[in-house]
């Protein structure tokens, strides 16, 4: 079986986005040559038309370039296939200046005139490879950086289910042992909602969850607690039947907010409480709210723990990373209730 291909670390062109800014460099160059105070009489709006066609031209004729032989380049050693981008470039810059000069040589232009052929050849191949040098180096740094938040969102994820393997199957075989004999019904209930809880939350495949199965993952948790709790849990859904129940979230996010707020919240109090789990969908926004009794959590002895605070940042990054700023997660103790509202884009 062939060992899959490695990804190329050479930065990719071929996207319009980057071939924009490609050709804005090339425009920016233009503007600072003709703004310089040394030469800014020499420049009139025909020799800066001019200026700035040969300007795209080149960059995309090295854009072009660049994005054909990325998987060549991205062989090389990263310093050896830099210097040869930045050569190819060069050469590029050379050819073109070459093939203008002559061109304009020929009709008579005041684009190129009093400007020797070298010294417009080179001097053009000097400034692409340094802009293109720049502009690699930039693509390079960002699509390293993409890849580390990406990373780093992946890794989160595969904890956080980890961090629910052991310590809720143990949990929920205990109660299971304790149930066989007394109520095989109920414990035979359990077993068939453990099931599906860790199908749906450790089955194979990666990819994102959907509003409906993030919820229904909650159900199955929440079955499986209030066996467990019994009357000192309860559970109160408001989510109108009209939502958008395929839209793509992150696995994994609301099954370990109220499995906070059961742990650090019902299961702390003598008399329990109700769980509150309001989704709405207006104006393009998905809003969730997560709501239950919590005792103070800055009471020493009941202070939120390390693990809780893990989960709701480990949450909050992977919303940001999936859905940009527009993603907002805010939770908060406040009149012997914890809420967690957590709310995202939908389009």
């Amino acid at each position: 079986m062939n060992a899959p291909a490695a990804t190329p670390w050479m930065p990719e062109l071929c996207r319009l986005p980057r071939l924009a800014a490609m050709c804005g460099l090339a425009l920016l160059v233009v503007v600072v040559l003709a703004l310089a105070p040394d030469g800014s009489r020499h420049w009139s709006m025909a020799r800066l038309v001019s200026a700035s066609g040969f300007a795209l031209w080149l960059a995309l004729a090295v854009s072009g370039a660049l994005c054909v032989l990325r998987r060549v380049l991205s062989r090389l050693p990263p310093v050896a296939g830099s210097l040869a981008a930045i050569g190819l470039t060069a050469v590029i810059a050379v050819l073109g200046a070459g093939i203008i000069h002559a061109l304009y040589a020929v009709l008579g232009d005041s684009f190129t005139r009093g400007i020797g052929f070298w010294r417009f050849t080179l001097g053009s191949a000097a400034t692409t490879a340094l802009i293109s040098a720049v502009a690699l180096r930039y693509f390079y740094v960002s699509d390293r950086w993409a890849a580390q938040v990406q990373a780093k969102a992946r890794a989160e994820a595969d904890a956080l289910q980890a961090r629910i393997r052991p310590h809720f199957l143990f949990n929920s075989m205990n109660l299971i042992a304790s149930l066989v004999r007394r109520d095989p019904v109920v414990a035979e209930r359990a077993v068939l909602d453990l099931s599906d809880l860790f199908r749906a939350a450790l089955g194979a495949g990666d990819g994102d969850s959907t509003l409906q199965g993030e919820c229904e993952l909650a159900e199955r948790y929440l079955s499986i607690e209030t066996l467990r709790l019994g009357d000192r849990l309860q559970v109160r859904w408001q989510r109108p039947d009209d939502l958008p129940w395929q839209h793509p979230m992150p696995r994994l996010v609301l099954q370990p907010l109220v499995e906070n707020a059961v742990l650090h919240g019902i299961s702390r109090l003598p008399e329990g409480g109700t769980i509150e789990l309001d989704i709405a969908c207006a104006e393009g926004l998905l809003q969730i709210l997560i709501r239950n009794p919590a005792p103070d959590p800055e009471a020493p002895s009941l202070a939120l723990t390390q693990g809780a605070g893990h989960a709701l940042h480990n949450i909050a990054h992977r919303l940001a990373w999936r859905f940009g700023a527009g993603a907002r997660m805010t939770a908060g103790w406040s009149g012997g209730y914890y809420e967690c509202r957590i709310t995202i884009p939908v389009r």
